[in-house]
This record gives C-alpha cells, sequence and structure tokens, in this order.
C-alpha cells in the first residue's frame, strides 16, 4: 500500500518508523517547517522530518494547505506532491496543521489520524496531558477516520491502557507504540475491507485544550491530588512552577502527603523540610515534592537540592492566580 505521512513531533515519528518497518511504501512525508530550538536558536528539523530524510522519502513542509490562504503557493506545491504521489491513503498524526477538504479527498482510502485518546473525549491538542491533569484512569487510541471537523470523524480502531503515576513523559511514549502498532493493522484491515466505522457517541464529548505557559503556575489553594496531576501533567512541559520569592522553581515530581494540612498553616507554606521531601500546605492536605529545578540548574532529587539552596518550615511559595482543573 502507497502512503503519504503527515506528522511533525516524536508521536508521529514512532509511528512512521513502525509503518516503514512493516513494509508500507511511503512516497511522501508532510511536516511542519523547521522551528529554531535550543540555546542557539537554530533551525531544527522535525523528528518526522530528521526520519524520513534517512529514508530517503520526499519532504514537504508548508505553511499552511488552505489553497485560498496567507501562502497560497506553498499550498499548490504540497496539492502538486500530494496528486503525484498517488498515494492508498493519508496517515495522520500529530501533524499541526488543518486538512483542508481537497486533502480529505485525494487518497482512495481518505485520511486517517492516529488520536492519543479514547475519543469522543479529549479531542483537541493536549489529550495526553489533559487526561492526567482531570486525573481519568485510563485513556488509549483511537484509529479515526478523518472528516472536515475536529477529531469528530468515525472511529476504525480503538484500545485502552490505565493510567498509572505517568507523567506526560511517560504516558507518551506508552501511546505513542500503541498508535504506531494500530495504524498498521488499521491499514492491513483496510487493505483487505476488514475496517468497520463507527461513528462517535454524541455524550461524553470533551476538550484537550493547547497547554499554556501561565498554567505552570502552582495554584496551592487547589486540592493536593489535583496539584500533583498537573505537576504529572506538565512533566516535561511547561513543568510545574513554584514561585519562592524572585525564584521560579520547577517542580518535577511530587505525591500527596498521608496527612491534612496542619491546622493554622497557610496556603503556600512550606510545613516540612526532610531529605526526602518538601512538604506545602495545600488546601486540603500537604503536597510532598520530591524532585525540584532551580533556573538554570539540573533536576535534583530534594536531598541534593537542599544543600544549595536554603528553604525552611514558615517559608511561603507564592500564591499563583486561581486555576480551574479541565473538564
Amino acid at each position: 500500500m502507497r502512503l503519504i505521512f503527515a506528522g511533525t513531533p516524536e508521536f508521529a515519528r514512532v509511528a512512521l518508523q513502525q509503518l516503514h518497518a512493516a513494509g508500507f511504501d511511503i512516497a511522501l512525508v508532510l511536516t511542519q517547517p523547521d522551528r529554531p530550538a535550543g540555546r542557539g536558536m537554530k533551525l531544527q528539523a522535525s523528528p518526522v522530518k530528521q526520519f524520513a530524510q534517512t529514508l530517503g522519502v520526499p519532504v514537504a513542509q508548508p505553511r499552511s494547505l488552505r489553497l485560498d490562504g496567507k501562502f497560497p503557493d506553498e499550498a499548490g506545491a504540497a496539492r502538486q506532491a500530494i496528486l503525484d504521489a498517488k498515494a492508498d491513503a493519508m496517515v495522520v498524526a500529530a501533524y499541526g496543521l488543518i486538512l483542508p477538504q481537497w486533502v480529505l479527498d485525494v487518497p482512495r482510502l481518505g485520511c486517517l489520524n492516529i488520536h492519543a485518546s479514547l475519543l469522543p473525549r479529549w479531542r483537541g491538542a493536549a489529550p495526553i496531558h489533559r487526561a492526567i491533569e482531570a486525573g481519568d484512569s485510563h485513556t488509549g487510541v483511537t484509529i479515526m477516520q478523518m472528516d472536515a471537523g475536529l477529531d469528530t470523524g468515525d472511529m476504525l480502531l480503538v484500545e485502552n491502557i490505565a493510567i498509572q503515576d505517568d507523567t506526560t513523559a511517560t504516558l507518551h511514549d506508552k501511546l505513542a507504540g500503541l498508535g504506531g502498532r494500530m495504524i498498521v493493522e488499521a491499514l492491513e484491515l483496510a487493505a483487505c475491507g476488514g475496517l468497520r466505522p463507527v461513528p462517535q457517541p454524541a455524550e461524553g464529548v470533551t476538550y484537550a485544550h493547547k497547554i499554556e505557559k501561565h498554567e505552570a503556575a502552582i495554584d496551592w489553594s487547589l486540592a493536593a491530588e489535583q496539584i500533583v496531576r498537573r505537576v504529572r501533567a506538565f512533566n516535561p512541559f511547561p513543568g510545574a512552577v513554584a514561585q519562592h520569592g524572585d525564584e521560579a522553581l520547577k517542580v518535577w515530581a511530587a505525591h500527596v502527603g498521608g496527612e491534612p494540612a496542619p491546622a493554622g498553616k497557610k496556603i503556600g507554606e512550606i510545613v516540612a523540610v526532610t531529605p526526602e521531601v518538601i512538604a506545602v500546605a495545600a488546601m486540603d492536605s500537604v503536597v510532598n515534592i520530591t524532585e525540584i529545578q532551580r533556573a538554570g540548574g539540573k533536576r535534583l532529587p530534594v536531598r541534593d537540592f537542599i544543600r544549595g539552596f536554603d528553604l525552611q518550615p514558615g517559608q511561603c511559595f507564592v500564591q499563583a492566580p486561581a486555576t480551574h482543573e479541565a473538564a
């Protein structure tokens, strides 16, 4: 089967690699334009582009696919490349551009999307982060037949996995591997007419809005469990931030303390500092920080961090503006 692949980050690269390993003919790769990255802010190719180049597959990087949009020349060139590829199907995984109807109509089998949630829950840009933040017990991957809506197409394959003590980083890797395996299975079924599209339920729709940097600031007035979920959800990006005076400290790992917050303690007050944890009062209990980082420094376990940073019981982290948990 001849494919076009559209994707950008590591999640998509894993799927592209598995499609190649399974013997599919990758005729064209679409990915986002190179972006400045790193300390030197040099242009860097996406993980998908880097892998495609190792395969010698043609790569197109239009800023838009809208023929009537801001970049019609780039969209027109991409359209010609898509038509010339004569693909049976297009596979889409975290591409980052909206596909106009003309793109959906070109491949014989249409466009199949690898979406990292159990649709219709967590449509949108950040399904992995939001599932952890909301305290979902399970998530998974949906292989979806794309239509013109935002993650609204028919479901072709669905598999779920349990969310344990995952961060976004660890859950991403699990779902990337699962998605790669499932898209291979879906295309093999499609080749023999074995796919059975199922419309998404009308109930249970939620939207996984893009993660914004301002969400990183820890709101100590939340329940301890909510704070800990956000620490996990925002690892590795944007990283949960505890503001201590002029210092923005990134909290990378934490767990809920076993006891209620001591009476008389302020929200955000440090109630104990030990070699194992920095205990901070939240709304209902304490948050035990176990891994933390200064700006420009390394991630450190508490034992090493407190050797170079003076934290004492009675000090307070600055309270962030009130925030609201994802629905």
